[in-house]
Order: C-alpha cells, then structure tokens, then sequence
C-alpha cells in the first residue's frame, strides 16, 4: 500500500484521528449524546471544508481512511454483541428485528422509489432507518456501492429522525400506557441509533433501558445477513448476468467472528469494552473523511424528498412496533 507511505496520508490520518476523538468527547455532553460520535464527527469534517488548508489535508487520506478505516471499525463493532444475552431473550426479539428491517426497508424503498429517489440512495438510507443508523449506512455502502453524497444524506437523515421520535418518544411515554418492557421494546424497535434507543429506554428506567438495548442489538445482528442478501441481488443485477460472480461482504464475517470472539473468548469487559472504543474511533475516522468530501449542493437538493419519505416510514415503524409491543411483550 504505496499511500501508507505518503506524508500526505499522515498528516490525514492525524487530523481525522483528532477529529473522531474531538466528536467522541462531544458526545459525552447530555444533548449531544442523542446526536452521537459518528454524526458529531460528519458535521465536523463538513465544517473543514471552510479552512482550504485543513481540507486539503484532510482529503490526503480520506478515500483510503473511508474505505478500510470503514470495514475495519465495523469489523470491531461486532465485539459489541454478546449473542448469548441475544440468545437468553430468544425468539420474539429476533423475530421482531427481522420484521421491523423487513418492513421498514420495503417500505421506505417503495415511497422513495414513488418519489422519483435514486435506487441506490432509497435503499442505503432505508436500511439506516431499519437496522442501526450511520453504522448501518457506512456498512452496507461499499456493498450498494453509493457516493460519499449519499452517504451523506442517508447518515444525516437518520440521525435527525432518530433525535426527533427519541424526544416525542419521551414526552408521549406516560400517556402511552405501556409497561417499562413494552416501552423499552418500542425505544429498541422503532428508534434508529443505538444511543437513541438507550436514551430514551432509559426515561422508563432500569428494565426499559436494559430491554430497549437487547432489542436494538438484535436489530444490529441483523447487519450481516441483510448485506449477504444485497450482495446476492446486486451480483444478479450485474449486466443481467445471472451467474454473475457474489462480492461477498467479507468484513461481515468478521464482524460475525467479532460477536463470537467477545462471546465466548472469556475477554474481560474493559478489553471489550476498549475495542468498541476503537470500533466508534475509527467509524468518527470514516465519517469525518466523509464530510470532508461532501457536496453540499447536491446533498441539500436530494435531501429534502428522502427526509420526507424516511419520516413517514419513521411513523409507520413506530405505530409497527407500538402495536407488537403491546400484543407480544
């Protein structure tokens, strides 16, 4: 890798390091903490683009550091799942992950798809808003194989819907009349983020919250299998080959073996613990590139129609996962 021997790439990594680092303290700030690390460190690698000079220092790296610096942080992210607690809950939260993505991602595809939206883009920021968010957008880009634009816009979309149904999450709660576990069912079911589920699972206390994270991790786990079967439509979309060759995601295996590492290695929770760290590090890294190479023109434009498509999938989600909450939990 001849770029690992440029200073340019150096002085990049250095900045966007200190960018993701900068974010992740942020983050640590009640109010802050509902937008979050990855988001926080996208606005700041847009607002580089003000000073020409950090921005050309910034982009010295940025393609390499938001392709690898990507599949690597996803890869650790995985040390974030422990399948055993997954598996302790059993078939009812793995079954409504499976039908909340299912759901969410066909329906927000087919109203971006009415609304004239680009294929690619409808598809990455419906997955955002059914799996996990920007982790969820940054994972499966390479796969849908989207612009740096779109990654944008799917990423900020997210982000805000999630902060917006968080809050109203919160104030509606004691007019809901759901249990602590039925609402934290629906903070991990229905909110996008996983900062968004455990914020506003922890308004109804200590079981809600403790749900609201079992239930959005599920949904979390749900990140591999989602990107095997959009790798398998896209080889049959290839040139309507269908014996095209599969680009099998290969760094959801490791995200897999991750989950299994953390598991079942016996590593104590401080290791883990620092190996998430590093996963979100290097994801603010991703992001913080990102935003450095941004078209605001073109994010703004496009922006509007797919903000509009995610909320009312937002709000069909939300009444979704209120329903079976109430049924089944």
């Amino acid at each position: 890798m001849d770029i690992l021997k440029k200073k340019s790439f150096w002085l990049s990594f250095i900045l966007l390091l200190l960018v993701s680092l900068f974010a992740k303290w942020l983050s640590g700030f009640p109010g802050l903490s509902l937008i979050g690390h990855l988001v926080i460190a996208l606005i700041i690698g847009m607002v580089l683009q003000a000073s020409g000079q950090l921005k050309e220092i910034a982009k010295g790296g940025s393609g390499f550091i938001s392709n690898k610096f990507l599949r690597l942080g996803i890869i650790l992210m995985g040390f974030r799942l422990n399948l055993e607690v997954l598996a302790q809950h059993g078939v009812k939260t793995i079954t409504l992950a499976i039908v909340v993505i299912a759901f969410t991602i066909g329906l927000i595809y087919s109203l971006a798809k009415a609304a004239g939206i680009e294929r690619k883009l409808s598809l990455l920021s419906a997955s955002g808003c059914g799996i996990c968010g920007a982790a969820a957008v940054l994972g499966l880009s390479p796969i849908i194989e989207t612009d740096e634009d779109d990654e944008v816009i799917s990423v900020a979309v997210v982000a805000i819907l999630g902060t917006i149904f968080t809050l109203i999450m919160v104030l509606l709660r004691p007019v809901m009349g759901l249990t602590d576990v039925q609402f934290g069912v629906l903070a991990g079911g229905s909110l996008h983020e996983i900062a968004h589920a455990v914020a506003a699972g922890a308004a109804g206390g200590a079981a809600s919250e403790n749900i609201a994270v079992i239930v959005k991790l599920s949904r979390v786990l749900m990140l591999a299998p989602v990107s095997l079967i959009f790798s398998y439509i896209a080889s049959r979309r290839s040139d309507g080959n269908s014996h095209a060759k599969i680009q099998w995601p290969w760094f959801m295996l490791g995200f897999i073996i991750s989950s299994a590492i953390g598991t079942y290695a016996g590593l104590s929770d401080a290791i883990v613990g620092h190996l998430v760290d590093l996963a979100y590090i290097l994801l603010g890294m991703a992001m913080a590139a990102l935003g450095v190479n941004v078209n605001f023109k073109v994010v703004f434009e496009k922006g509007q129609k797919v903000f509009a498509v995610c909320f009312a999938g937002s709000v069909a989600l939300f009444a979704l996962v209120f329903v079976a909450a109430k049924m089944f939990f």
